[in-house]
């Protein structure tokens, strides 16, 4: 039976609380039918030939809060670390990137953990952005979340993965690995999206979004009653 994802949006937020609409993240080999593709002016390329309509892919997570549209790899192609963990470039073509090798050599980031990065196996040929409520079949649902609200979710879920740099690669730990997983924020993320610094990303994979809302819905009240018992007693000492 196909899931009701605008019921699953709608449970999602109301056990988290959350502040931005829950997203889903669809890898396919052609871009879907009746789905606009992502329009934007594109800037000229930089001596490496990199460019595009926005300048990460992680940058898609700000703007598909409000509508679905489509991706390919060129829309991507602004971050070489995006278009390796979202499949568009191999390792091999990613390294070449003169944003690859500033982040190197300011000893951001070094050469031998990039084998060590999960990526999507087999290149796609779209990826579709959207809110979760307009999904059909999405292989990774996507959420920005408040310390507070990471809190409420991984006292409720076994086995939630924590990851730091690049963020990005959360979504294929997701997809390919089958494991939802945290994200801190990356330093590039962060200013490319103008993400707040209160938030951090989450990624679940499809297949999974049932274990997580039965999780939650056992384990929110739960928390909401003991911040109302803290609440109480506080009283006691103003």
């Amino acid at each position: 039976m196909a899931r009701n994802y605008k019921e699953i949006a709608t449970q999602l937020e109301a056990s988290l609380g959350l502040n931005v609409t829950p997203l889903a993240i669809t890898f396919s080999k052609s871009a879907p039918a009746g789905v606009p593709h992502y329009d934007a002016p594109i800037p000229a390329p930089t001596p490496d030939g990199r460019t595009g309509p926005v300048s990460a892919g992680c940058v898609f997570w700000m703007k598909a809060t409000e509508r679905t549209f489509t991706t390919n790899a060129a829309d991507h192609a602004n971050c070489s670390v995006g278009s390796f963990t979202h499949g568009f470039k191999t390792l091999e073509e990613a390294a070449k990137g003169a944003d690859i090798a500033a982040m190197v050599e300011c000893n951001w980031v070094s050469p031998d953990v990039f084998p060590l990065i999960t990526h999507i196996k087999e290149k796609p040929g779209a990826v579709t952005y959207g809110p979760l409520a307009e999904a059909s079949d999405p292989d990774v649902i996507f959420l920005r979340l408040n310390p507070k609200q990471a809190m409420v979710l991984v006292d409720g879920l076994q086995g939630v993965r924590f990851e730091g740099k690049p963020q990005c690669h959360i979504i294929p730990i997701a997809k390919e690995l089958g494991q939802v997983a945290i994200s801190f924020g990356c330093m590039a993320s962060r200013v490319r999206t103008a993400m707040p610094n209160g938030e951090m990303t989450l990624a679940i994979p499809a297949g999974k979004i049932d274990e997580v809302v039965a999780a939650l819905q056992k384990s929110a009240p739960a928390e909401y009653a003991v911040a109302g018992y803290a609440a109480d007693d506080a009283k006691r000492f103003v």
